[in-house]
């Protein structure tokens, strides 16, 4: 699959090129399935990429606040504000006042109700995605994101750290 030379114990003796670099192969991996996921749930369940992540996220732990979901989701507060503003316009999503005077959201009975039915149709396409694997390649790439995540955290506390 790869002609790149590589060394003793499989790392390579020369620099990557970004389309073989990790974090570019993960993201471009994510964007695929997202650009196949978006048009299935908007036909669906007329809901965006960025309103079903928010409705999956609060359907697993509510109430969460903006900040939080924002961080989950991997989007700005601006963004998740505006994701927010549709869902409770469109009574999937209520805001109430938390601890702090921050607002909780929570799903409405109707959110609840189209969260259940997209989660469905999300672990659906993901047993269609996860099909291609074995169960002993599921095992490794589970383990895999994981020490990879943690890395990735580790990276990022490090990168936001002042110098002393």
């Amino acid at each position: 699959m790869d002609d790149a030379p590589h060394a003793e114990g499989g790392a390579s003796t020369q620099p990557l090129q970004i389309t073989e670099l990790l974090s570019f192969r993960v993201r471009r991996l994510a964007n695929l399935l997202s650009a196949s996921a978006g048009p299935r749930f908007r036909r669906e369940f007329d809901v965006s990429l960025p309103e079903w992540r928010t409705l999956a996220l609060l359907g697993q732990t509510q109430p969460m606040t903006v900040n939080k979901l924002a961080r989950l989701a991997a989007l700005d507060k601006a963004q998740m504000s505006r994701v927010i503003s549709g869902l409770v316009d469109r009574g999937l999503v209520s805001k109430s006042l938390g601890p702090r005077r921050s607002s909780q959201l929570t799903l409405t009975d109707s959110g609840q109700s189209l969260f259940e039915q997209i989660i469905a149709a999300a672990n659906e396409r993901d047993q269609t995605v996860l099909a291609v694997l074995e169960p002993e390649e599921r095992e490794v790439l589970d383990r895999a994101l994981n020490k990879l995540a943690d890395v990735a955290i580790v990276l990022d506390h490090h990168e936001h750290e002042t110098p002393g």
